[in-house]
């Protein structure tokens, strides 16, 4: 990757959102913490459905997107720390572990 003579990585240089959302670690840990923090949520809020069996397409899609929160919020952040890193450092995102 190519910096500015101040090593600096210019914003042409680093890969956009969609580059690193769909970057295999980045979409696995925000695919665990999902699952944990959803499961959280799911029982929070839906769990006097789940408890009565009282469960439909509703309820359903609520949980669904109660899952998707928390994976969004993790892929945008993991996104944002990524971007900063190739900003100070100059780095490569091939790099990530």
């Amino acid at each position: 990757m190519a910096t500015t003579e101040n090593n600096e990585v210019t914003q042409e240089q680093i890969p956009g959102f969609l580059s690193i959302a769909t970057e295999r670690t980045v979409a696995m840990r925000a695919a665990r913490i999902a699952f944990i923090v959803g499961i959280v949520l799911a029982l929070i809020n839906h769990g006097n459905h789940l408890v009565s069996g009282n469960i439909n397409f509703e309820t359903i899609s609520k949980i669904a997107l109660t899952f998707m929160v928390p994976y969004c919020v993790s892929t945008w952040s993991s996104v944002l720390a990524v971007r900063d890193r190739l900003q100070s450092t100059g780095s490569d995102t091939s790099n990530n572990k």
